[in-house]
Formats: structure tokens, sequence, C-alpha cells
């Protein structure tokens, strides 16, 4: 669905960013020591898990063990890539003044790198959200979601090869800016991406090591279950993290946006378009905490530098606005959230 225009006039667009500047306020200054206390127990929850999962994978010579240190593994790869990492990336717990939670430094438990991260993702991403050939997210280069995109014969296997991609969403990540795709068009110099691809590489490297050299080695002779538990254990986190993403940015109803948009803008109208751009998912707490709160996507969009545990408070405030402007407000379940995001992909492989 594409928008180049909305419903509401300059009036009402400054009023909405009034009312959402002042919910932005709210919470900014009631921000503290609670937030501080919360994301310390979940970097604790991920190294105690870390912990077990890695030391059931070392005595795994049992199927039980082994599935249940690659779960526990998994669980904690999953909360670090989301509740930790990407929300601490943001910059939501720069406040704090600590060293390990500091959004400019934290590198997390992926192949992509964080600087790539920040760059692709919360600069770009979130300044152009859903902006066609500006935001590099839609379709992360190689799937064609929406009917505004050119249709290349490749597309026709995209479900396909979708499922490969979300298998391996961290080097889908790890790669994504370095634009290959200009390299092979020799639109990009070969010395800068040379010197693109250095941090890029040592990061794989790094992550390859720890994975399947590491702790594979010093589990001595249960070194293939370490390296299968490891390699599933990054499977699961992969698997999930596609899954959320594409759901709260790729459902039926999400808007597409002509490059024009961002010509004198207003940040009402940006606010908007934050919340016409993105979807959400209900559900219990426990779903919010594996998602990073992105669960709450529209207000992640809305607000990327709040603590992120404070999404579900907020949500209520913008969905009540939304209603008083009649400005679509996209939510639902996780499974008919992704049943819509499945049949984009299926829908739009095909040249029509």
């Amino acid at each position: 669905m594409t928008t180049t225009s909305l419903h509401l006039n300059d009036k009402q667009l400054s009023e909405i960013a009034h009312e959402l500047d002042q919910i932005r306020e709210q919470v900014t200054q009631s921000v503290g020591e609670k937030d501080a206390k919360y994301i310390r127990r979940v970097l604790a929850a991920v190294r105690y898990t870390e912990l077990s999962g890695r030391a059931l994978l070392f005595f795994g010579f049992f199927p039980p063990t082994w599935i249940l240190g690659t779960l526990i593994l998994g669980i904690s790869k999953i909360l670090e890539n989301m509740e930790l990492g990407h929300n601490v990336i943001h910059g939501q717990y720069d406040w704090m003044k600590d060293p390990e939670l500091n959004g400019n430094s934290y590198e997390w438990d992926i192949a992509g790198t964080a600087d790539n991260w920040r760059r692709s993702h919360n600069y770009k991403h979130h300044t152009y959200t859903n902006i066609k050939g500006l935001d590099d997210d839609i379709g992360y280069g190689i799937l064609r979601l929406f009917p505004e995109q050119k249709w290349r014969i490749g597309n026709i296997f995209q479900p396909l090869y979708t499922v490969v991609f979300a298998l391996f969403f961290q080097w889908g990540i790890a790669i994504q800016e370095l634009k290959l795709g200009k390299v092979f068009k020799s639109k990009t110099h070969w010395n800068k991406f040379k010197q693109d691809l250095k941090p890029v590489l040592k990061k794989i490297r790094f992550q390859f090591v720890k994975d399947y050299l590491f702790f594979p080695i010093i589990a001595g002779p249960n070194y293939l279950g370490v390296v299968a538990g490891n390699f599933v254990a990054n499977i699961i986190r992969n698997v999930w993290t596609f899954t959320v993403i594409f759901c709260g940015h790729f459902t039926k109803k999400v808007y597409l946006f002509n490059r024009h948009v961002i010509h004198n803008e207003s940040k009402g109208h940006w606010y908007v378009r934050q919340i016409l751009g993105s979807s959400n998912l209900s559900g219990g707490k426990l779903l919010h905490i594996m998602t990073g709160n992105l669960s709450h996507q529209i207000e992640h969009h809305l607000f990327p530098d709040i603590p992120a545990r404070r999404y579900a408070e907020i949500a209520e405030k913008v969905r009540a606005l939304c209603q008083k402007y009649q400005i679509q407000y996209n939510t639902g379940n996780m499974m008919s959230q992704f049943t819509q995001v499945i049949y984009r992909i299926c829908r739009y492989s095909l040249p029509i």
C-alpha cells in the first residue's frame, strides 16, 4: 500500500506531534532505577542462560541433555540479540553511564557488526522508515514485498530463498551494509569495499571461532555435539529474529512511501509515517520480553531511544491517539501477522 498524502491537515499533524512529544516527555522524566534494575537483570539472564546452555552441551552425551542445552543457549542468544543488544545499541540505557550498556560501544553476539547496524538500522531505517529507495530494510535488497518494487526473474524463487534467509538471518545482517549489488555493478569503488569488508570479516571470524572452534574444542570428546548445538542455537535465534522483524514491518496493511514525502516533512508527518510503516504483535509479557518489546514495533519507531520495557504503557496512549485522529494502528497475534508476511512474500514473487 502506498500513500502520498493523508487525510490529516497541518493543524492535526501539529497536534499529533505535540501529543506524542508530551508522551515522550512524561516517560523520559520517569525513567530511572527500575529501568536500570530491569536491564541488569536481562544482562544477568543472558549470561546465566548462556553458561547453563553451554555447560549442558559440554556434557550432552544423551539426547535430552543436548536438546535442553541447545534450547537454553538459543533462548540466551534471542535475549541477547533482542532485549539486550538491539535496545542497548539504540542508546536506550546511555543515561546509566554504564560502559557495558553504552549504545556507542556495545558489541552483540551476531555476525553483523554493531557499527554497521547503527548505520543501516538506527540511522537509515529509523529515519527513512519504509521509504522506497532510502530504507534498505525494505526486502533487504533480495525480496520484493511491495508491488512498487521492480520485479526481476529471480523473485519467482523468493519463497524458497526466504527460508534460507531466515535460517541464516545473522549473515544477511552481516553483509547488508556492504552493498554487494553495487559492487557487482561497479557502482562502489573497490578500495572502499575492501575497507568496509575488514571489520565485517573480523566479526565473522570472531563469531565462527567462538561457536565452532573454541567452545567445541574445550568440550573435548563432545566436540561435534557442541558444534551441532551451537549451530542449531544460532538457527533458533535467526528464525525468531527474522519472524519478529518481518511481522513488525511487512504485514498486509503497512504503507510504502515515495521519496518525495521527506521534502519539508513535519515532525507530525514523520510520527504518522512511523505508525503507518509498522505493525505490532499482541501477546503476553513473555512474548514482549522475547521480542525485545519489538512486539510494540509502532512505539519503538516513535521512540527508539526510550527503554523498550516502557512500550507497553506507551502503547495504550498511542492507540488512543490513533483512534482520536483515525490513524491505522496495525496489531494482531503472531500467527495472523506472520501469515500476512508469508502472503506478501509469495504474492510479490510474481510479476503482478
